[in-house]
């Protein structure tokens, strides 16, 4: 049986960034933050935080899912990389230790999130609304088969030695991702190929594996419930009849993801066993 849940520490507090484009243009290194409530499956109220900076051209986002977990999501746009990094309360009963962080590492497509420009440029509309996503974009499932090297990862984003910090051994990313990135000449020194069932036969997934010190195929799922993918756009008339547009506003996605990488022993993976 588990034991108590236990939580970890509170969001940082921050200001409110917006749903609302404020008049005039940003200074070259616009920053602006905010917090947005947001329902969960089950009902649950919780708070996502947003900040967005203009200048290193990044966005993160960070919320606490129904069971207690920390998860963030780090978009950066200069160096086309996307940061997902969970903090998944321990089981101390069970020999974990008090939260596990795990760092996911995929490329960032143009068009998955509003440029950091523009949601710098946003303002908080009825701060106690609680926001549900427009759309709801499809479930990504990722096999996460390669390890990134922490000591060498700020060559491939600069966010990653904040980010990932407390997730040195367990930072994971994908042979097609790596393709991608060393032909923009990122040194490939700082990836290693994880073992596969294809080299190790016997390689389960964990919720299959009944020995806890088992290497296995380990799976873990997080939804960011909420998130700014798209702009609006608005048209205007002028006196002389000519009609021009502008972004007047947001559309709000939802996206769950579940990846699958490997763990030198299922008891990394305990949460496996009760999906």
């Amino acid at each position: 049986m588990r034991g108590p849940r236990r939580r970890l520490p509170a969001l940082p507090a921050l200001l409110w960034l917006a749903l609302a484009p404020l008049p005039g243009a940003p200074g070259p290194a616009a920053r602006a933050e905010l917090r947005v409530r947001v329902r969960l499956p089950g009902g649950q109220v919780t708070e996502e935080s947003l900040q967005a900076d203009s200048g290193s051209d990044c966005i993160s986002l960070e919320l606490r899912t129904a069971d207690g977990a920390l998860v963030t999501l780090t978009a950066d746009f200069r160096q086309e990389v996307k940061i997902f990094r969970a903090l998944i309360l321990g089981e101390l009963e069970r020999g974990q230790s008090q939260f596990q962080a795990l760092c996911f590492v995929t490329r960032l497509h143009r068009n998955e999130i509003i440029p950091s420009e523009s949601m710098a440029k946003l303002r908080q509309k009825n701060p106690r609304t609680v926001r549900q996503a427009e759309e709801v974009r499809g479930l990504e499932h990722l096999s996460m088969d390669v390890a990134v090297n922490f000591s060498k990862g700020a060559q491939l984003s600069s966010h990653i030695h904040n980010v990932c910090a407390e997730a040195k051994e367990a930072i994971y990313t994908r042979e097609e991702d790596v393709k991608f990135w060393l032909e923009k000449g990122v040194d490939g020194s700082m990836f290693e190929v994880l073992p596969q069932t294809s080299d190790l036969p016997d390689l389960q997934r964990c919720k299959l594996c009944a020995d806890r010190w088992k290497p296995c195929i380990c799976s873990y799922s997080l939804s960011i419930e909420w998130y700014p993918c798209m702009l609006k756009y608005c048209k205007s008339r002028d006196a002389a009849g000519k009609v021009s547009s502008y972004k007047c506003g947001i559309r709000s996605c939802q996206k769950g993801y579940t990846f699958d990488y490997y763990v030198p022993q299922k008891q990394l993976c305990l949460w496996d066993e009760e999906t």
